[in-house]
Order: structure tokens, then C-alpha cells, then sequence
């Protein structure tokens, strides 16, 4: 990996290199995403199995499209007890740290006779979206499930492509039974984002779609927002590591490589006050590269979006992390704590050598879907706040409102909405049409 001294200008070339990225710079392939989810918006269950069989390779009817609940005992039968083991305790994990994320509706009434307050209610159907082919992580599955069972979702349903046979990957279907999905169905791609977003004969239309995929999905989330919601638009990953000389360099190159090792287009920045560790890490790197399996992607990622980055002072690589705003950050100093007092912007932060970045990926609890691109610096990570409406309650008694009437009709007046200042004055009208005195 490139050792660059941090500099305005360095900094801001690795935004901009960065930005490159994001979804929003490949509008090349909106036509093709339109096409797809207006097709299936109009035509349905014939546009899903017509795209199924164009990209899948895979026959899908009314009668296969639906998992069922055979397909689901073997796809137990085909994963390690271990894996069914680890995935129950991970599980587990991100219940309960979702869990301390629950809100309640509240009311706070008065003597004056005004009762104000906020009704919390669940959202009824949320449909959950489940890469295949290269990227198939069970992981998200429960990232995105739990928090929406937390929340009290009535219906979660999943889709995910299906391999040519009509098939789903069975670690991913033992992950969603176990995550408590209701309805699992064998479609990808922009085809299942509209099918969720709009219903077809098979699929019913969802209140919201969360889950990562491929530039596709992405665009296609992006075209149906509004319809439905959406929880982000997601990119490529990407780590930050923030470093002095106490950081152990095998572990930072390590950690580095570990997301990498996503795709070409992932990033992993190291910045440090420390030359020394910055060479080492540098070493650590190349020996880590010609030893792992994804070397070819690793080289790519690290080459392209890859920085080891040279701060004057601990404070001058906050800034640059701030001003990143990754998804993952790792802070690696002699005091991780008081560091992590001065960061405003990221999505996930670990603290100390021992937390390493895919603890959260996959066991800690915390959720791993996280605002990259930059958005760090105004979304956050997937949470129960995502399956929940929030409404205002407000009842006030006639005593309560004839107090504050006239300051009411004086405001609504004032906006020259007229109709509105009659809708309270009417209320104090005597017998003969005229407000009481």
C-alpha cells in the first residue's frame, strides 16, 4: 500500500478518489434498472419469471417461485451442526443488543386538561432483500431480520436469487428460518426490489425494503423510494484505521485486508502518526496478500482505494477520519477511549486491538449494515428505529383550548389561511353565532 503524508490537498484527492464509488456515479445503468422495475410494475409474476429465466438460468412458476418448507429441512441437513450452533449464538447477540434499542409510545398530560404524546407502532410487512452468486453472506440475514422482529414487524419476507437448478444457497435459508422469516422467495436482482415494492400475483407489496445487493439493487431501492422505503443506498465497504506507535502492525494489516477483501471497490485507509508502524504495516500487507485466497481482489481494492496516510498529530488524523467518515472504524491507540470522544463521523467504531473489525460483522451484537460513502456523516446503522412509525398524539379540553384560542386564529391569520382560524373559532361561538365573551 501508497505511504502518503496527510495534507489538505492529499485528502481531499482521496475524497474525491473515494466519492468515485458510489452508486450515485453509475447512472449509466438507470435505463436498464428502469426497464426492469416498470416491466415488473405492470406485467408481475411474467416479468419476474421471464427475468428469473434471462439472469438465473433458473424455471420458476406461481408453484416454485415460494420456498417451502421442505426446501428449508433440507438446506439443515446440508450445513455443519456447528454452523447452526454459531449462528443461534450470533443471534442471540444481535437480539439483545436490538433489544435496548426499543421504544415506547408515551403521553404526558397536564392539569389544564392537555394530553400530548407519541404512539409507536411496528411496521406491518418489511421485505428483506439477500445477495446470491459472489456475495452471499447469512450474516446480513440476521442484520437485517432481527431488528425488524425486535421492532414487532407482523411479516418479514426475504427474496433471493435462486442458482439454475431453482435452488437457494442453504446456509442462507437455515439463517432465515432461524431469524424467524415468514415467506422466503426465489428472486433477485432490480426484478425483486420492484416485485416488493409494487406485489405481484406471488409477492405481496412491503411498507419497506433493507438489504444490501449489487449496482442493480442499489438503483432499483433508489427508483422505488417513495413507494416503499428504503434503508440506504449501500456501497462498496470500507475500514479506517486510526493508529500511533503502540498499534500492533501484523493486526492493523490484518484488519485492513479484511474488507479488502469485498470487491474491487473496497476501501481500507490506515492513518497514523507513526512512520515506523506505517512501513511495517506496508510489510505486513504483502507478506498478508500472497498468503490469503482473495489475493487477485485484495490487490485490486488495495491498489485503487487503498491508503496508508502520515498525520503531524493525533488530532490531525481525527480530522482525516472525520472527514472520511467511514463505515467501519478501528481506533488502535494508547488511549482508544479518549480518541473516540473526538469522533463525529462513522458508522461502526472499535476500540482496542482485540476489537477487531469483523467481531462486529458477524458475533458482538451491534448491527453491520452501516452508511458508507461518506454518509456516515449524516445516517446510522440499521436499527429497530428502522421498522417503526412514530405518531403525535395531542387531545386538549375546551378549558385547555380557550386559553390559547386567539393566539391560534392570530397565527393562522397571519399566514393568511383563514379557513384555519375558523376551525378554532368556530368552537367558541355562542348560540347566536358570535364567540363567547
Amino acid at each position: 500500500m501508497r505511504i502518503i503524508t496527510l495534507t489538505e490537498e492529499t485528502k481531499k484527492d482521496i475524497l474525491d478518489n473515494l466519492l468515485k464509488r458510489s452508486p450515485n456515479q453509475y447512472e449509466s445503468y438507470a435505463s436498464a434498472v428502469s426497464e426492469i422495475v416498470n416491466r415488473v410494475r405492470e406485467e408481475r409474476d411474467k416479468a419476474l419469471f421471464d427475468y428469473t429465466k434471462r439472469f438465473d438460468h433458473a424455471e420458476l412458476t406461481a408453484d416454485t417461485i415460494e420456498v417451502t418448507a421442505e426446501e428449508i429441512r433440507q438446506a439443515y441437513q446440508q450445513v455443519d451442526e456447528r454452523f447452526v450452533e454459531v449462528l443461534r449464538r450470533a443471534k442471540d447477540n444481535i437480539y439483545q443488543y436490538h433489544e435496548k434499542q426499543r421504544q415506547f409510545s408515551w403521553f404526558d398530560s397536564a392539569p389544564n386538561g392537555t394530553l400530548l404524546g407519541q404512539k409507536v407502532t411496528a411496521m406491518e410487512r418489511v421485505g428483506v432483500y439477500v445477495p446470491g452468486g459472489k456475495a452471499v453472506y447469512p450474516s446480513s440475514v440476521l442484520m437485517n431480520v432481527m431488528p425488524a422482529k425486535v421492532a414487532g414487524v407482523d411479516e418479514i419476507i426475504m427474496t433471493t436469487p435462486p442458482g439454475a437448478d431453482g435452488s437457494v444457497y442453504a446456509p442462507t435459508l437455515v439463517a432465515a428460518n432461524e431469524a424467524g422469516v415468514d415467506k422466503i422467495y426465489k428472486v433477485g436482482g432490480a426484478q425483486a426490489i420492484a416485485a416488493m415494492a409494487f406485489g405481484t400475483e406471488s409477492i405481496p407489496k412491503v411498507d419497506k425494503i433493507v438489504g444490501p445487493g449489487n449496482i442493480y439493487v442499489a438503483l432499483a431501492k433508489k427508483s422505488v423510494y417513495g413507494h416503499v422505503s428504503i434503508d440506504s443506498i449501500a456501497g462498496p465497504s470500507e475500514i479506517l484505521v486510526l493508529a500511533d506507535e503502540t498499534a500492533n502492525p501484523r493486526y492493523v494489516a490484518a484488519d485492513l485486508l479484511s474488507q479488502a477483501e469485498h470487491d474491487e471497490l473496497a476501501s481500507a485507509i490506515l492513518v497514523t502518526t507513526s512512520r515506523r508502524l506505517a512501513e511495517q504495516v506496508a510489510e505486513q500487507i504483502q507478506q498478508f496478500v500472497s498468503e490469503l485466497s482473495r489475493k487477485d481482489i485484495i490487490q485490486k481494492s488495495i491498489e485503487n482505494y487503498g491508503y496508508i496516510l502520515l498525520a503531524g498529530s493525533m488530532d490531525e488524523a481525527i480530522e482525516a477520519a472525520n472527514e472520511i467518515a467511514s463505515e467501519h472504524l478501528e481506533i488502535v491507540t494508547r488511549d482508544p477511549f479518549q480518541v473516540m470522544t473526538k469522533i463525529r463521523n462513522a458508522g461502526a467504531i472499535f476500540l482496542g486491538e482485540y476489537s477487531s473489525e469483523p467481531l462486529g460483522d458477524y458475533f458482538a451484537g451491534p448491527n453491520h449494515v452501516l452508511p458508507t460513502n461518506g454518509t456516515a456523516k449524516f445516517f446510522s446503522p440499521l436499527s429497530v428505529d428502522d421498522f417503526i412509525k412514530k405518531s403525535s398524539i395531542i387531545s386538549y379540553s375546551r378549558e385547555a383550548l380557550e386559553n390559547i384560542h386567539e393566539d391560534i386564529e392570530y397565527f393562522a391569520e397571519a399566514e393568511q389561511l383563514t379557513a384555519h382560524a375558523n376551525s378554532i373559532r368556530v368552537r367558541f361561538e355562542n348560540r347566536e353565532g358570535k364567540c363567547d365573551e
